[in-house]
């Protein structure tokens, strides 16, 4: 059985599962990130693809570390300090710095609990829809643990840094509702709908010039991060790009077909 299940429509919507509902879909151990790395580059390349669909198999988008794992020799934690920030380098901070540097956009439909680093693996999406059954918390904290995959970087970008600090410092579960308050998700929706609402989106996404969508991910991911000029100098770049391409001149040829259409 895959770690991780990966398949892509006919319209390029690439449907990728967390399978190991066992564990709930955790994410901590090597073998389940590597699934997670593999399954983000085989999309990466396919050139099909448009956009990505992450969910979680079975109630539990993902409950984020392994407990079991999570004592000394065991996972990434080992009995000297210095390897287990080794493993965390070289282990799931790959994760982070693997959905930045993806080209495609990533939606989030949370089915469940997104718990700990589950909760982080949202936040490297670009867009979370929740069914109305999901559940966050940033609960490193209550473990004695913080947050080591990046979730003291991802979660102030998200909700601000006064939700971020409240959701980290308490470790307590939000709702759904109330992570759509917080700006966490977009929208929420009855857990039957979910799987059906996040394909509408990726299909309004999935629609427009393959080019144009990559590199508009690629820049709002940059100009996250960076200050306006270098961002106003990537523009100008990936937007001489995108006029070379034939999806872009498809496009405006067909956009003036309905303009003119609209007028006669």
């Amino acid at each position: 059985m895959s770690l991780v299940d990966l398949s892509t429509d006919a319209d390029g919507i690439v449907i990728m599962t967390l399978n190991q509902p066992e564990t709930r879909n955790a994410i901590s151990d090597l073998p389940m990130i590597k699934a997670i790395l593999d399954a983000l580059e085989e999309a990466q390349r396919n050139p099909d693809a448009r956009v990505i669909i992450l969910t979680g198999a079975g109630s539990v988008f993902s409950s984020g570390g392994n407990i079991k794992s999570m004592t000394p020799g065991k996972g990434l934690v080992d009995e000297v300090a210095a390897l287990t920030r080794r493993n965390f380098r070289m282990g799931i901070q790959r994760l982070p710095m693997a959905f930045e540097a993806c080209d495609l956009p990533v939606i989030a439909a949370v089915n469940g609990p997104a718990v700990g680093a589950g909760c982080d693996l949202t936040l490297m999406c670009d867009i979370r829809i929740a069914g109305a059954s999901a559940k966050f918390a940033e609960s490193f904290v209550q473990i004695g643990i913080v947050p080591g995959d990046g979730g003291a970087w991802l979660l102030p970008r998200v909700v601000g840094f006064a939700r971020a600090s409240e959701m980290a410092l308490t470790g307590e579960m939000i709702t759904a509702e109330t992570a759509q308050d917080y700006g966490l998700v977009s929208r929420v929706v009855p857990d039957e709908i979910l799987m059906e609402e996040a394909r509408a989106t990726a299909a309004k996404i999935a629609a427009n010039p393959r080019h144009a969508v990559r590199m508009t991910r690629r820049l709002l991911r940059s100009a996250y991060n960076r200050d306006l000029e270098v961002t106003l100098e990537l523009s100008s770049a990936m937007q001489a790009l995108a006029h070379e391409t034939e999806d872009y001149t498809n496009a405006l040829e067909a956009m003036r077909r309905r303009i003119d259409g609209s007028k006669s």
